[in-house]
C-alpha cells in the first residue's frame, strides 16, 4: 500500500502551497438542523439562534476571503448540510452575495441548495431563484409516515409534493428528491409506493440510497440494542434492481449507482467528485481536493470559527496522494458511474493507462461477469452492481 503524507496541524496548509489548478466545484457546509435524523452522520447541530447563524455566515465569508489569491472560478456551487434552508433569509442572501464578491462565479452553470420539505416557503424559494440558485434538492427519504418515524424525520409525506409545487411556482425546473430504501420494516411493496410517489412528482433527478448504519449514529445504536433488524441483503438487492428498472422505464435512468436523471439532468457538482475533479469546501467538516491534495475542515463549529478568527485555514488531516494512490481512488469512484472508468478521462486526470494499471483486475472480474470492458471504458455489469463497493476496493488495492 502506498503511504500518504499526512499533516494533522491545521496551520500546515495555506492556499499558496497548493498546485495551480482550475477549481470546478465550490461546496459550503451549512450545519444547522432543527433535529438530528437518526441515520445521519454528517456534521450538524440543532437549536441554534439567528445570531449564531449570522456569525456563521460572517466566518464563511472570512474563510472564502483567504482564497482571494487563487482566482477561484467554480463551475458548480452546492450548499449542503445540515439544512441550508434553515438559514434566515437575510443571512442566505448575504452569504450568496458575499461569495460572489470573493470568487468569480460568472462561469457557474449549476447552483444547488439542499432543503428539508418542512422548511420550504414561496418567499424563500423566490429569493433563492433571484440569487441565481437554479437547483433544489429535497430530502424526502420516504412517503410512508411510519418509515419517516423510524428514520426520525420531522416532516410529513405531503410536505414533499407541496415543496416541489412551491419550488416550481418560484421558477425552479431543476430539482432532486432523495429517497432511502432498506429501512427497517420496509417491504418491497411499501418501497414501490414511495418510488411511485417520487416518479409522479416529475422531478428530473432522483437519488435512491440504501440505508447504511454509520458508526456513532443513533440508528446504529438502536440496531445494536435490538430495537429493529436491518433489512435482509436479498431484499435490499431486490429493491436496488427494481429501482433501476422502474426509473429507467420512467425516463429517469441511472448515471451512478444511487443517482438517476433525465437526459442532461445529472448533478454536475457530484459528477465532478466522481470524476476526480478539484473542489474546495467552506464551513465546518467540509472536504476539499486540489490535484491530489485533500483535507477536511475542523468538524466542530467553535473550533472551525476559532481557526477562521486566527486568520488561517481550518484544515486538518491534510494528505498529498501519490500518483498511484490517486489513480486507485479515481478508479474506485469512476466505477460507480454508468459510464464506468473512461480510459481517456482517466488518463487526462492521472497520466496513467487504466487498461495497463488494472489489467489483472479487469481480466479477473470480466471473466466472472462482474464488469464489462470495451474499447473506451470498463463498467459494472448488472451482477457487478451487487458487489460494487467490493469491486471498487479491489481496484484501489492494486495500487
Amino acid at each position: 500500500m502506498v503511504e500518504l503524507a499526512v499533516y494533522k496541524d491545521d496551520t500546515a496548509l495555506t492556499p499558496d502551497q497548493l498546485p495551480p489548478a482550475a477549481v470546478e466545484g465550490l461546496y459550503v457546509h451549512i450545519p444547522f438542523c432543527f433535529h438530528k435524523c437518526h441515520y445521519c452522520d454528517f456534521y450538524s447541530i440543532t437549536q441554534q439562534s439567528p445570531e449564531r447563524m449570522g456569525r456563521f455566515v460572517d466566518r464563511v465569508l472570512l474563510e472564502a476571503q483567504q482564497w482571494r489569491g487563487r482566482a477561484i472560478r467554480p463551475r458548480t456551487v452546492f450548499f449542503g448540510g445540515g439544512t441550508p434552508s434553515l438559514l434566515p433569509m437575510g443571512d442566505m442572501q448575504r452569504l450568496i452575495a458575499g461569495l460572489g464578491e470573493r470568487f468569480d462565479l460568472s462561469g457557474v452553470d449549476e447552483w444547488t441548495v439542499e432543503a428539508n420539505p418542512a422548511t420550504v416557503n414561496l418567499e424563500y424559494c423566490r429569493m433563492l431563484r433571484e440569487m441565481k440558485v437554479d437547483r433544489l434538492s429535497f430530502g424526502a427519504q420516504s412517503f410512508d409516515a411510519a418509515e419517516l418515524v423510524t428514520l426520525e424525520r420531522h416532516h410529513e409525506p405531503e410536505d414533499v409534493p407541496r415543496s416541489v409545487e412551491i419550488a416550481r411556482a418560484a421558477g425552479f425546473g431543476r430539482m432532486n428528491v432523495d429517497l432511502i430504501f432498506a429501512i427497517p420494516g420496509q417491504s418491497l411493496d411499501s418501497w414501490t409506493k414511495s418510488l411511485e410517489r417520487a416518479i409522479a412528482l416529475g422531478t428530473p433527478h432522483v437519488s435512491c440510497y440504501a440505508l447504511t448504519y454509520e458508526p456513532n449514529t443513533a440508528m446504529t445504536a438502536r440496531k445494536r440494542a435490538g430495537e429493529f433488524a436491518a433489512a435482509e441483503e436479498c431484499l435490499e438487492l431486490e429493491m436496488l434492481h427494481y429501482t433501476r428498472d422502474r426509473l429507467e422505464e420512467a425516463g429517469v435512468a441511472a448515471y451512478e449507482v444511487s443517482n438517476f436523471a433525465k437526459p442532461g439532468e445529472a448533478c454536475r457538482h457530484n459528477l465532478n467528485y466522481w470524476q476526480g475533479g478539484n473542489y474546495i469546501g467552506l464551513g465546518p467538516a467540509a472536504a476539499s481536493h486540489i490535484e491530489g491534495w485533500r483535507w477536511k475542515n475542523r468538524p466542530h463549529l467553535t473550533a472551525w470559527e476559532n481557526a477562521i478568527d486566527a486568520g488561517r485555514l481550518p484544515a486538518i488531516d491534510v494528505e498529498t496522494l501519490s500518483p498511484l494512490r490517486r489513480a486507485g481512488e479515481l478508479a474506485m469512484l469512476m466505477l460507480r458511474l454508468e459510464r464506468g472508468i473512461e480510459f481517456d478521462l482517466f488518463f487526462s486526470r492521472t497520466g496513467l493507462d487504466a487498461r495497463e494499471l488494472f489489467a489483472e483486475v479487469i481480466g479477473r472480474f470480466s471473466k466472472a461477469g462482474l464488469i464489462e470492458a470495451c474499447e473506451s471504458a470498463v463498467r459494472l455489469t448488472r451482477a457487478g452492481l451487487n458487489v460494487a463497493d467490493a469491486l471498487g476496493a479491489e481496484f484501489l488495492a492494486r495500487v
